[in-house]
């Protein structure tokens, strides 16, 4: 079965953010709206969580802010990086900043796209109960369309704009971020298979979210929100997703776009490219019915050795995803596999998904415990951001729950996914949600530059003493191991927030409003029950009794301690060489 790639220059332009119009339109409630019951249908707890989420999407823009059927409904933020890619003489505006700071980075955007669009287009009627249909829509097309402004040509992506050296160095508002400001693309010379599979892999997503009435029946309730179908943005997102899978599949060498471009690029440098090619065919293969994007998915989970990993679901590990969507696709779409030659059916696909899951469970996942109080915790991955791996194993669970093997195993996987969430939404030792702006008790000091109204670097704690603006909806990194949780804005592996972050959110929060949950648990805790813990962290942000510096700003430190005093030694020996010579000459002689 041949595939047909068109070059980017004949595939149509985008047009301006052609969103849908909000109806009601929707604002974040004040944190005390946190403590009343919901006695609606749907429930206003769960709906504010959703609605709170992608609000939080819009305080990360980047770009002019006006654009759009909503234009800027974050009063604080300003327009700013307007000259993004002038280096390159193209348009990089727009976009979202990737965390605390103000660097754009395309690897952790386009897991997101995919996290949303893979979300909602299994449980979009939660987006319309909610009446947030219209802000999904308006966050997707600000993430896509940028993405497809840093896809200019077949092979070039631009995977990151601005500068670790720079950005981390500044503390501030969004109207004075520091320039220069690099972009720094791949391309066939300097190759990102890693990176041009994910952002395939979103736009695959994406393009079947926004098909008029998909057919992607997972189960008998699955269903994209209503009224998000767009056939002319479909085509021009699968036009993407087709040449960015073409480049990355029969460019070479295949290697991590880090490996190319290397150490500028390296906080978001991933460990392998093998799992993101795998899920980018697979993606392609259920937007275009195309059997033979599913061999090529098939043919490289075999090659690969893909099967029975134990790995989280990030942005550097598409395996577990791997494992659920080949399950989806066995139920939705078995004629794939069919068309494929192959015979692998449910069956095996459940066996595969179960194994991962239960060894989560049971205990026997290599590096994953549950904390005193509950928590999924990943040795490894869960140290620098603790809610992060544990969300995304609950979106995972909640998604293939109803087509697991028995009963039981359903009832198992929901009853798991449930007790993360209920944690991250207040049921912990801290009694708190983790959700800014949610309820009294929800962290107060996000580590975010532009939300923090903060501009002395050197004193980000205290200064200024309360955080200048609410970051709604924000998920912070979360708490240490140890279940405890210390407000302090400069610990950033506790207190940052970032894309990849909330992009489990809106879904789970859609799946408990299509399920009638109640209340999520923070209804039920009293205001001001939270206090910081005695003691002090230990974390990476902040190492045992490290007041805030890091072990290479302490090595580094050290380095320079010894080079001062070697170096004031030299001048010693320079200003006093004739003394010293002639001390040296008088032992001699003796």
């Amino acid at each position: 079965m041949s595939i047909i790639i068109l070059p980017l220059f004949l595939i149509p332009s985008i047009t301006v953010l052609g969103q849908l119009t909000p109806s009601p339109t929707y604002s974040p409630p004040t944190a005390s709206s946190g403590l009343e019951s919901s006695a609606s249908t749907p429930n206003t707890q769960w709906s504010n969580i959703l609605g709170n989420s992608l609000y939080f999407y819009d305080a990360q823009r980047s770009g002019k802010l006006d654009q759009g059927t909503y234009g800027n409904r974050v009063e604080w933020r300003n327009d700013s990086a307007l000259q993004d890619g002038s280096d390159f003489n193209l348009d990089l505006s727009g976009g979202w900043y990737d965390a605390g700071d103000y660097i754009k980075a395309t690897f952790p955007l386009t897991f997101t796209l995919f996290a949303l669009s893979w979300g909602a287009l299994t449980h979009g009627q939660g987006f319309d109960q909610a009446k947030q249909t219209a802000y999904l829509d308006g966050t997707l097309r600000w993430g896509f369309d940028w993405v497809m402004k840093a896809h200019p040509t077949d092979d070039q992506l631009f995977v990151q704009v601005g500068s670790g050296d720079v950005d981390n160095v500044y503390w501030g508002g969004d109207l004075n971020i520091p320039t220069p400001r690099p972009s720094y693309p791949i391309n066939s010379s300097f190759p990102g298979t890693d990176a041009w599979s994910s952002a395939s892999t979103a736009f695959a997503l994406g393009s079947m979210l926004y098909t008029p009435s998909i057919s992607y029946n997972v189960t008998s309730s699955s269903s994209a929100p209503s009224s998000i179908g767009n056939s002319t943005y479909s085509s021009l997102l699968l036009s993407h997703a087709k040449s960015l899978y073409q480049t990355a599949n029969t460019t070479t060498p295949r290697q991590t776009y880090y490996t190319s471009l290397g150490q500028s690029v390296a906080a978001y440098a991933s460990s392998n490219w093998q799992d993101d090619l795998t899920l980018s065919a697979l993606s392609l293969a259920i937007a275009t019915n195309n059997s033979q994007y599913y061999l090529d998915a098939y043919n490289y989970y075999v090659q690969y050795a893909i099967s029975g990993l134990q790995e989280v679901w990030n942005w550097d590990s598409s395996i577990p995803a791997i494992y659920v969507m080949f399950a989806e696709i066995a139920t939705a779409k078995p004629e794939l596999a069919q068309g494929a030659g192959l015979d692998r059916n449910l069956t095996g696909w459940q066996k595969e998904t179960e194994h991962f899951f239960d060894s989560i469970i049971d205990g026997s996942f290599k590096r994953s415990y549950l904390t005193k109080g509950g928590l999924l915790y990943f040795d490894g991955d869960s140290d620098e951001a603790s809610l992060n791996p544990a969300m995304a194993v609950a979106m995972l669970m909640f998604k293939y729950a109803p087509i697991a093997s028995s009963s039981s195993k359903t009832e198992q996987y929901n009853d798991f996914a449930q007790g993360q969430l209920n944690y991250m939404t207040g049921k912990n030792p801290m009694n708190v949600p983790y959700m800014v702006g949610t309820h009294p008790n929800s962290p107060q000091n996000p580590h975010s530059a532009p939300a923090s109204g903060g501009s002395d670097i050197k004193n980000i704690r205290t200064s200024p003493a309360q955080e200048a603006y609410v970051i709604y909806g924000a998920m912070v990194g979360g708490p240490l191991s140890d279940d405890k949780f210390w407000d302090w804005r400069d610990d950033w592996a506790q207190n940052e927030v970032a894309l990849d972050y909330n992009a489990m959110i809106p879904t789970l929060a859609s799946m408990q409003l299509i399920n009638g949950t109640a209340d999520p648990y923070y209804v039920d805790i009293k205001a001001n029950t939270y206090s910081i813990p005695s003691g002090q962290p230990c974390d990476a942000a902040l190492p045992c009794g490290g007041g805030g510096l890091s072990k290479g700003a302490k090595a580094g430190i050290a380095i320079g301690v010894i080079l001062g005093v070697l170096l004031i030694l030299a001048l010693i020996w320079y200003w006093k060489r004739r003394q010293i010579g002639g001390w040296w000459k008088k032992g001699y002689r003796r």
